[in-house]
């Protein structure tokens, strides 16, 4: 597949040229410490593997929490502190080694924090609304957030954003996607707010656009993407009509910002973290792509094929669209050159995706026969 666009370079910012249109997904792994510290032997190989050759490849992270109360589960890193920043500049390091970049994302959780988790870390659940994910085991109904919080939010943000770069990160992902706190913000069964916070199209943008205006502020333009999921259900997402409320979103960030790194759609095949395909034509990434001029990433359950007929037959007029993978990229770190060469796939294994601190399933998926031949015996060659 060497001859697809799929392995053209794309120029993703002045100082970032990828070698290639296939990136990694943030995946949530929970292979941090209890306190929330990258474990750096484990996540350094990890991130490493998937880095390696051909290199140029973009990596974009597990979501890591930026604050302590931006948190509410387990074993999932942070960006707060000087451990945690000393943690991931050994990670970014080791990506970097490979020739690669890799991004942070910015994460919080609002209303799916897990109750439980907050008690034990001594704090309140807190989201724009206090309206609880329906269905959802160990979830609570979260305060509705004052003013403050959103301000304090905001500003946490923006010092992780900092802190990132300090460890030694090419640039910062706002996780804007599947339900989580910007999301809650942007759609209306999760923000129920009668102040400049919600009650319109307008109103509900306002806390995802202030949290981009604040990161690329403390970070520049072009270190920073954000990643939606306009027609996601996970965690009793969708609203009835989210194209003028995305669209919104869209053009604001890129008429305020059209430098940033790129913007990151999820496509309606997967829902969140599970497998159901939703194949509705009329759930199309086309309003936001026709507003969005700058680079695109685009995930959702793609496979080599897929990915090849999205760049070169579906979005073949459009010069800077990037694949992304997730499952894959943790059952094959070799998955860029395997593609290239036409080898198949490793097969993933959910049951190993969320071990706490394990290396089963992280860092024990082999590289092709193939590969080692040209590079030698897996990711040790290089560490």
């Amino acid at each position: 597949m060497s001859d697809s666009k799929l392995f053209q370079p794309l120029k993703l910012t002045p100082s970032i040229t990828l070698k290639h249109r296939i990136a990694m997904a943030p995946l949530t792994r929970f292979r941090s410490s209890d306190e929330h510290v990258p474990i750096v032997p484990l996540m350094k190989e990890y991130y490493s593997q998937r880095a390696s050759a051909p290199g140029g490849t973009l990596l974009v992270t597990e979501g890591t929490f930026i604050s302590p109360t931006a948190g509410g589960m387990n074993n999932v890193p942070g960006i707060w502190s000087k451990e945690q920043i000393a943690a991931w500049k050994e990670i970014t390091d080791g990506v970097h080694a490979q020739g690669s970049f890799v991004y942070l994302q910015l994460w919080a959780l609002g209303r799916a924090a897990l109750g439980d988790v907050a008690k034990a870390e001594g704090f309140t659940v807190k989201a724009p609304s206090a309206i609880a994910i329906p269905d959802t085991d160990g979830v609570v109904t979260p305060e509705e957030m004052t003013i403050d919080d959103i301000k304090q939010k905001i500003a946490e943000y923006a010092q992780a954003a900092k802190n990132a770069i300090e460890a030694g990160f090419d640039g910062v992902e706002i996780h804007g996607a599947n339900g989580y706190l910007v999301d809650q913000f942007i759609q209306d069964n999760s923000n129920q707010r009668t102040d400049e916070y919600g009650g319109s199209i307008e109103n509900r943008s306002r806390f995802a656009v202030e949290v981009v205006d604040a990161v690329t502020a403390a970070v520049g333009e072009e270190k920073v993407g954000i990643r939606l999921s306009p027609w996601s259900v996970f965690q009793g997402m969708k609203m009835k009509n989210p194209v003028p409320q995305f669209s919104d979103v869209i053009r604001k960030i890129s008429e305020r910002h059209p430098n940033m790194s790129y913007l990151h759609l999820v496509e309606t095949r997967i829902a969140g973290n599970r497998d159901e395909a939703n194949d509705n034509d009329e759930e199309r990434l086309d309003f936001a792509l026709d507003i969005w001029k700058g680079p695109v990433l685009i995930a959702g359950g793609l496979t080599p094929e897929t990915a090849r007929k999205l760049v070169d037959e579906e979005l073949k007029e459009r010069d800077n669209v990037v694949t992304v993978f997730g499952r894959y990229f943790i059952s094959t770190p070799d998955i860029v050159f395997r593609i290239r060469e036409g080898i198949d796939l490793n097969q993933y294994d959910r049951s190993s995706f969320y071990i706490p601190k394990s290396p089963k399933g992280y860092i024990d998926q082999p590289f092709s026969k193939e590969f080692e031949n040209v590079y030698g015996q897996g990711i040790k060659a290089w560490i």
